[in-house]
């Protein structure tokens, strides 16, 4: 049941675990001032009749900016423990972020004190799923995870570009990547461009380090995009016309993928045309992507030995 909850009797202890966005709090902020808070924050009553809030954090800040002196909020649970639960086993609909997920999951396991096991169960998902999580924030420095959380180093680079090197015995230690993290956060850099700076930053040498060091990233990143696009023409001039459309396709078909993989994780549109349009192209996918895993495969392994 929706009810109004004083301003003051919000508890934000969680807030630490959700990620923000300025762009996106900013479009919230002219959209509560003109409508006010159209969807309740949630969260729990606590029994001295605080509100413990768990999602609906970037709206509790629009409506202190703009002076409310309450708000809208719905008590999923009378458990603390339950509606961080809860929370979780609908993340792919509030589109929770892995790093979300992670310190939830670690805060159910070292405040809470549920195992592995009993989370899984109790979230209906496989140890695995947990497990993996714990181990992506436990892997991740303090300073790095408020650097993301914060909004300024976009996830998905720090796991599926730097957090690659840390596995590689001899790459990077996980103070390197968070002084990478803190010399390249808060610019506004694109994901290719983190990987193009963090390949040159781990395998490149001490010259790139020390100019990233003293600050000139733009200057780094604008010379290895010249580097990169010499020798991208120097090695598409010896390639036939085949094999360049092959290459581009290759490369169209990786990034949607990577693209497609966080969407589809997350899904957010629940427009009924949306839905049955995506629903044939799924299927007509799956009924390909076997044959089609075959055909990769084979390729793979024929240019390996080559």
């Amino acid at each position: 049941m929706k009810i109004e909850v004083e301003v003051a009797k919000v508890n934000r202890k969680h807030e630490e675990h959700r990620q923000r966005s300025a762009s996106r709090e900013k479009q919230l902020l002219l959209s509560i001032m003109e409508r006010g808070i159209e969807e309740p924050l949630q969260g729990v009553l606590s029994s001295t009749g605080d509100a413990i809030l768990l999602d609906g954090f970037k709206r509790f800040r629009c409506a202190v900016k703009i002076g409310m002196g309450s708000i809208p909020f719905v008590s999923v649970s009378d458990d603390e423990v339950a509606a961080i639960l809860s929370l979780l086993k609908v993340s792919n609909t509030k589109a929770l972020t892995m790093l979300e997920q992670s310190a939830f999951v670690e805060e159910l396991k070292s405040v809470h004190g549920l195992s592995v096991a009993e989370i899984a169960k109790r979230l209906e998902r496989s140890k695995a799923w947990v497990l993996v999580r714990i181990k992506a924030r436990s892997e991740m420095s303090d300073a790095t995870a408020k650097t993301i959380l914060a909004g300024n180093f976009p996830f998905y680079s720090y796991f599926y570009t730097l957090h690659p090197f840390m596995r590689v015995t001899g790459v990077a230690s996980k103070s390197e990547v968070d002084e990478f993290v803190s010399l390249t956060s808060g610019r506004g850099l694109s994901t290719r461009d983190i990987e193009l700076l963090s390949n040159a930053y781990f395998r490149g040498g001490d010259s790139i380090k020390s100019q990233l060091k003293n600050g000139d990233v733009g200057w780094c990143l604008q010379k290895l995009k010249d580097q990169r696009q010499r020798d991208d023409a120097a090695d598409v001039a010896a390639l036939t016309e085949v094999e360049k459309k092959n290459l581009r396709d290759l490369e169209i078909l990786q990034g949607c993928m990577a693209r497609l993989y966080l969407k589809l994780s997350h899904p957010e549109s629940k427009n009924p045309s949306f839905l049955a349009q995506a629903e044939l192209l799924a299927e007509s996918i799956l009924e390909r992507i076997g044959r089609f895993s075959t055909v990769l495969r084979g390729f793979y392994d024929r240019i390996r030995q080559a």
